[in-house]
């Protein structure tokens, strides 16, 4: 059991990073953990697992050219703005609401979904984001904290149904709208650390889908 909870922790804090990476842009301060050996030997276990070699050295490749250009945090910055902050014709937005949502406009039902599961486990969205509950930041936040509550739960079938409801909200809430959101971050993102970035945590997310699979 202890090796559980150690590895639940090691999977919500994947969650937790990418839910970072993609909720603002980067500072330089950022940036400098990017560069720095504490991120190379994370990036490094995690490229331990054969599904997420490929995807892990695409991403290293991707932080090490971002490393050549010349004003880089103004420039991912801006890569952030166009993806993520612009229009469904030129960018990647990253809400449900825009790929499976019935109007074709924010705050549609995968948002109003997401609230009603954040009042059901009773977890909080982070007050300092204020974005539709559909965000994948948001939606990476929530899972991070799912996780953790399947931790807390001393008895076995309530832990138990905690793993399940994660198996549950990985295909009905991300994995219904994740693969149209990285295409799109694919066509995109022209410099590719965002696109890389999305990429590893795609095929992280398939993964997590096999080992919670597993847990049945």
């Amino acid at each position: 059991m202890q090796e559980l909870i150690a590895f639940n922790e090691q999977r919500a804090e994947i969650y937790w990073w990418m839910s970072s990476l993609l909720a603002r842009e980067l500072t330089n301060e950022d940036l400098e953990q990017y560069y720095g050996g504490e991120m190379y030997t994370f990036l490094s276990g995690l490229g331990m697992t054969d599904e997420l070699k490929a995807p892990v050295e695409a991403f290293r490749e991707a932080i090490t050219r971002v490393q050549s250009r010349e004003d880089v945090q103004l420039e991912l910055a801006a890569d952030f703005c166009g993806l993520f902050l612009s229009t469904p014709k030129s960018g990647a937005l990253p809400y449900a609401s825009m790929y499976i949502g019935e109007s074709g406009l924010l705050n549609d039902k995968p948002a109003q979904e997401m609230n009603a599961l954040f009042s059901q486990y009773e977890i909080a969205q982070r007050k300092e984001f204020n974005e539709p509950a559909d965000h994948v930041a948001i939606e990476l936040d929530f899972l991070g904290n799912l996780i953790i509550l399947a931790n807390q739960q001393d008895d076995a079938e309530k832990h138990e149904e905690a793993m399940q409801a994660q198996l549950s909200f990985i295909n009905e809430h991300l994995m219904t709208w994740l693969p149209l959101f990285v295409k799109e971050c694919n066509t995109r993102d022209k410099f590719g650390f965002y696109a890389a970035a999305v990429n590893l945590l795609l095929a992280f997310c398939q993964l997590d889908l096999a080992f919670l699979q597993g847990e049945e």
